[in-house]
């Protein structure tokens, strides 16, 4: 293989890979997997998660769990559902997974982040509060110390 047709094939990589990423962003709340994301850009499960990671530093199913508690997030700040009501219409099937997911990345609980967060974004533009409010991704959020 030449390196411009190494090259090629890296491009057509990355335009396959942000579609798989616009389509998660786009489908978070339906039941997505690898497998499937893979056939739809007609790559097999394996490479399209090496390659995933290579590009945007997480694995699919990470970037598709971020994506839900982000929007799980601003469920939680209206205040109108349920945590349970919550975690299904992101797409989540298990209260206990989301519930983990949420505290890894956002650090407090579903149910703690809406006591904190139900008002402290009223009267600010959406666009801002998902920017201020977008969690940690990676398991990088901040140790919460007990009193």
């Amino acid at each position: 293989m030449t390196s411009a047709s190494a090259a090629d094939a890296r491009l057509g990589d990355l335009v396959r890979l942000r579609r798989v990423r616009d389509r998660i962003d786009r489908e978070y709340a339906q039941p997505l997997d690898v497998e499937s994301l893979a056939g739809g850009v007609h790559m097999s499960a394996g490479h399209l998660s090496r390659q995933f990671r290579l590009a945007y530093g997480e694995s699919p199913y990470s970037y598709l769990m971020t994506r839900r508690i982000e929007r799980a997030m601003a469920l939680l700040r209206a205040g109108e559902r349920s945590v349970t009501e919550i975690c299904f219409a992101v797409g989540c099937s298990s209260l206990g997974t989301f519930s983990t997911r949420f505290t890894e990345l956002v650090g407090v609980s579903p149910s703690g982040y809406r006591r904190e967060h139900a008002q402290p974004t009223e009267g600010i533009p959406a666009c801002v509060a998902k920017q201020i409010t977008r969690p940690i991704r990676n398991r990088e959020a901040p140790v919460v110390s007990r009193a």
